[in-house]
């Protein structure tokens, strides 16, 4: 190679070199938190890496930490401006995060509402306020009954119950008792402090002619009749058709695990644990229908949102990380890798997907699924278990046990929305 080649060379070489450095000097740096669950983190790893290869200007920081210490974490880094440009939370938070300025609304010209209102499952839209979408979803949540097919098959029950007059039905076939009654086998499950007090409030109460809430969630509104026939038929699963009993094996999901139950409901979420329960052949049902055929079911989920932290050229690479974290490919590889379920109909509707035998039942239920807009949900869900426990335990009536935790309930929606 002559000196005038070696010369080029050099210069080509200088050039790329500067590049190179020019474009890691005008890299911008965003951090995504979330909290640790192995397959989520795998999952956002995959997805990270997907956008960085189509935006190589932007490096995404993925950071995580344990589920008790998440909250904690993020009230304390944003408001330092330290922490999260884009953050993972659960929808029931969102009351929080907005009061307390940790996010900030998604631009009309980059997250149209009526696009978000068209192409995303209808519960998503409990993420709107104020003109403008808050957060949203990669993923969501629903509602079906699991069910034990060793138990089926040796009660000789052909399938599962697609009404609540047969969920009864096979609930007493799958019952089983010692000499001295105590039950050694439930038909199925109950207890409020699991995803019950979900399939009364959005299922139970709809299918007998009611709505639970009105005014956009922040009056209840179930302590009416039909709110008390949906609690007569639940509590009655245990007190009058004697299939079930509250606090069986402490915990519902451990007695179906454990095979000691023929039925259970629960969410979606369920599915990579069952899946590790060695000797546990089990299969999943949409949600029975109500008296008069209506299906209802119960969707939560976990959004993204971007931080009240991320300004200038942070902001912008924030909303086209978020862009795709909720795009039709970000939601197929979640499903794919984490279980839950795409947010959009045209992913989680397409015929592969919608007939899976394990995810179907949850993705079908989505499209009759309402979303509870919680201020409080533990304790939202405590007046629920106090109300069960009063007919339980002390022998109130269902409607008295019921309005009182309606009035309760109301209590802790007005000291939130009036503070």
């Amino acid at each position: 190679m002559g000196i005038t080649s070696l010369k080029r060379a050099a210069l080509a070489a200088a050039t790329s070199a500067a590049a190179l450095f020019a474009g890691a000097a005008n890299a911008v740096e965003i951090e995504y938190w979330q909290y640790f669950f192995d397959a989520r983190v795998a999952a956002m790893e995959q997805l990270i890496e997907n956008f960085q290869a189509e935006n190589p200007d932007i490096t995404v920081k993925m950071t995580h930490f344990p589920y008790a210490d998440y909250r904690t974490k993020v009230a304390a880094a944003i408001p330092a401006g330290e922490g999260p440009d884009v953050v993972q939370l659960f929808y029931g938070w969102l009351n929080d995060y907005v009061e307390a300025e940790l996010i900030q609304p998604l631009p009309a010209e980059a997250f149209p509402v009526e696009t978000i209102d068209s192409e995303f499952f209808p519960m998503v839209q409990a993420m709107k306020g104020d003109g403008a979408y808050w957060a949203l979803p990669t993923a969501v949540r629903s509602l079906a009954l699991f069910y034990n097919e060793r138990l089926f098959e040796e009660a000789g029950i052909e399938g599962p119950p697609a009404t609540l007059d047969e969920l009864v039905e096979t609930a007493k076939k799958l019952t089983k008792a010692d000499g001295a009654g105590n039950l050694t086998q439930v038909g199925i499950t109950a207890g409020m402090t699991a995803q019950d007090h979900h399939w009364f409030r959005e299922v139970l109460v709809r299918q007998f002619g009611g709505e639970p809430y009105l005014d956009d969630y922040k009056t209840v509104n179930y302590a009416g009749e039909a709110g008390v026939k949906a609690l007569e038929f639940y509590t009655g699963l245990a007190n009058t058709e004697k299939v079930t009993a509250f606090g069986f094996m402490d915990e519902p999901q451990a007695a179906f695990k454990a095979g000691r139950a023929g039925m259970h409901i629960d969410g979606s979420f369920r599915i990579g644990s069952l899946n590790k329960q060695r000797g546990l052949k089990w299969g999943v049902a949409e949600l029975p229908a109500g008296p008069d055929g209506t299906q209802s079911n119960y969707s939560s989920y976990w959004v993204n949102a971007v931080t009240t932290k991320a300004e200038g050229e942070k902001y912008d690479a924030a909303l086209k990380f978020m862009a795709y974290i909720t795009s039709d490919e970000a939601m197929q590889i979640w499903l794919d890798t984490v279980g839950e379920l795409p947010a959009k109909p045209s992913v989680g509707m397409t015929e592969k997907n919608a007939s899976d035998p394990v995810f179907g039942p949850f993705i079908r239920g989505l499209e009759y699924a309402h979303t509870t807009k919680f201020v409080n949900e533990s304790g939202q869900r405590q007046v629920l278990v106090d109300a069960v426990e009063r007919i339980n335990l002390e022998g109130a009536s269902v409607a008295d046990s019921l309005a009182a935790a309606a009035e309760e309930e109301q209590k802790i929606l007005d000291e939130y929305y009036n503070k």
